[in-house]
């Protein structure tokens, strides 16, 4: 039998062990890469094309959503599944409008993990039961037709965004993207005009809200 090479992501070193040592359980299951950042993860899938990239949404660099959208065209046949503690309508909306085989809550059972990628790697899409009935109460509710606020934004300017709510200075996202801190300005101010929004800590309230980043960041 074929075995599932599987990249695993996640900001907290504790976390993603325990996480690693559950895979290792599973058999004809290899974990081939690892990473505790977002940009560094869609690197590593770009690179190894692993079958299965566990993912956690709140990573520096690029969260897990935006990870997982890119993902979908540099490896397309890389499964993607969320690992989070967010059970939100936004931030699984986000996550399934991104492209992911799988939404899986931190906090279900053990047995859950190995179930989803089982699944995924069927064909299927799992969703972790308390997810999915938030999904159809949003429908019923006739809130399935949201927008995403973040569709309309180029790719680099949803990463710029997140650095910026990040804290990260012009500097540092110029030297990340290895482009002038004037290309980076013109970026921002882009981004606010698209936005309409008018200042550095609005661009913070925004990320956080459409949850890009955690209010804890």
């Amino acid at each position: 039998m074929k075995r599932i090479r599987v990249l695993l992501a996640d900001d907290h070193t504790l976390v993603r062990a325990g996480i690693r040592s559950l895979l290792e359980t599973i058999e004809n299951l290899e974990v081939v890469a690892e990473s505790g950042d977002g940009l560094e993860a869609f690197e590593l899938i770009a690179r190894h094309r692993p079958d299965v990239a566990l993912l956690d949404i709140g990573m520096p660099g690029m969260n897990g959503i935006e990870v997982a959208r890119q993902s979908v065209r540099a490896s397309p046949k890389t499964k993607v599944v969320i690992l989070s503690m967010y059970d939100d309508k936004v931030h699984v909306t986000q996550a399934i409008r991104a492209g992911v085989a799988g939404y899986l809550l931190k906090g279900a059972a053990v047995a859950e993990l190995p179930l989803a990628i089982k699944a995924v790697m069927a064909g299927e899409t799992y969703l972790t039961p308390k997810v999915s009935r938030h999904l159809v109460d949003g429908f019923l509710h006739d809130e399935g037709s949201e927008a995403d606020p973040l569709e309309g934004l180029p790719r680099r300017q949803r990463e710029i965004l997140q650095l910026i709510a990040e804290g990260r200075s012009t500097k540092e996202i110029a030297g990340l993207f290895e482009v002038s801190v004037k290309t980076i300005e013109t970026h921002r101010a882009r981004l606010m005009e698209r936005l309409d929004i008018h200042d550095v800590p609005g661009l913070v309230r925004f990320a956080i809200r459409v949850g890009l980043v955690s209010s804890e960041s």
